[in-house]
């Protein structure tokens, strides 16, 4: 299949976009664009029997109003089953969003961000099953995926169980900007928190009866940053980046509640990214001894000292996939098909794709014409989604 033979209705792929850009649906609170999606899956010519949630939702810490959105489509033609992915979510930002055209772009009315992250992927996913019944082309299993709450920590490829997957041998992640972008792997992230209780005492009239919670924590953070363990992290044995993102009390409210009062509780939370999960558990682990050095330079007059309770968790795991991987491989092949020239990116940032890799499903990202997420700036780029859309209906229909 050359470019020129892709059928793809440009128009009906717009208005489909337009229309879920149009759905609220911030991380969460997935129910209504869910539906949406499940009501044009079922017009363009799905069986209601084929599409169905899944029970992630409740295996997730955060309330979340539905599972994972997965659809199932019969091969035409013998192959390893494909799977094509996205999220539902976008980031509270995006409420209240009102999209309208602009020459090539969908843009917002500037008082929120858009949401092309990733009603992009969301469309484009529809806009592959549609243009492959409506113009019988022949294609292997595919399976659909639509998931929930990834823009607040992954948790729905997290909690995914790959058993409802069908056994697909590969997957196109669409979360990106420009089509002629692989993402061909990502970062791992550890997530670390501490917990320091120090001793209250007035501040004025017996300040080396207390224990400041809020100092410990501080020279936390200067011992770290001096050890090399903040920000851009280089070491021999790796590299990485870290960040401190809260410092705080209990409930979000501030670490103290009055100048004349040491203070007795402050509550910190960071993370660690690192190509090797091995190195950001390392990145963590340089904060925990930071504070424990920080713990015992911090004591009041009988030499006691503040309590600090160190904790840290994996967000999500690091993966790279190899040039020669067959869904690289596949990406690279509708990429030249398309007279585009290929670019192998390795994000920052973590995607569904790192908890797909987990899975077992090797997961090359592609992008479709979102931009300056997260932002009110935020726009879709139609010709670059109108890319994305021809690359994923060039990926379904390739002969192996």
């Amino acid at each position: 299949m050359s470019e020129a033979s892709i059928p793809l209705d440009v128009e009906a792929a717009e208005q489909h976009l337009f229309d879920f850009l149009s759905v609220e649906g911030i991380t969460g609170e997935e129910a209504a664009i869910a539906e949406a999606v499940r009501q044009a899956l079922i017009k363009a010519g799905i069986p209601a029997s084929a599409i169905r949630f899944d029970d992630a939702n409740s295996r997730i810490p955060l309330p979340t109003q539905t599972g994972n959105l997965i659809v199932e489509m019969p091969g035409t033609r013998p192959g390893p089953r494909l799977l094509f992915s996205t999220h539902l979510d976008t980031v509270p930002l995006c409420a209240g969003a009102k999209p309208r055209f602009e020459g090539r772009r969908i843009v917002s009315d500037g008082t929120t961000a858009l949401g092309g992250d990733a009603r992009t992927g969301v469309a484009a996913l529809v806009v592959v099953a549609e243009t492959l019944i409506k113009n019988n082309l022949p294609h292997p299993p595919i399976t659909l995926l639509f998931t929930v709450r990834e823009e607040s920590g992954l948790h729905g490829a997290r909690e995914l169980d790959p058993a409802e997957l069908g056994g697909a041998a590969m997957c196109v992640n669409i979360d990106g900007q420009l089509a002629s972008d692989l993402i061909v792997g990502a970062v791992g992230q550890e997530n670390w928190e501490v917990e320091i209780t120090g001793k209250a005492s007035h501040a004025g009239v017996a300040p080396d009866k207390g224990i400041s919670a809020t100092m410990v924590g501080a020279l936390g953070l200067v011992e770290a940053r001096n050890a090399g363990w903040f920000g851009k992290v280089e070491k021999p044995e790796g590299r990485g980046t870290s960040n401190i993102g809260i410092f705080g009390g209990r409930d979000g409210k501030p670490a103290g509640d009055a100048t004349n009062v040491v203070t007795d509780y402050a509550f910190l939370k960071g993370e660690a990214r690192s190509p090797k999960a091995a190195f950001a558990v390392s990145i963590a682990d340089g904060f925990r001894q930071a504070f424990d050095k920080a713990q015992a330079a911090v004591t009041d007059a009988e030499g006691e000292t503040a309590k600090v309770a160190f904790s840290r968790v994996t967000s999500y795991p690091p993966f790279e996939l190899s040039r020669e991987s067959p869904v690289v491989e596949r990406a690279t092949r509708a990429l030249e098909i398309l007279g585009i020239t290929p670019h192998y990116q390795f994000s920052n940032g973590g995607l569904d794709a790192n908890w797909l890799d987990k899975h077992g499903i090797p997961t090359v990202t592609i992008g479709a014409g979102q931009a300056e997420i997260h932002t009110i700036k935020e726009y879709v780029n139609l010709d670059e989604y109108e890319k994305g859309c021809r690359l994923a209906i060039l990926m379904a229909t390739l002969e192996d």
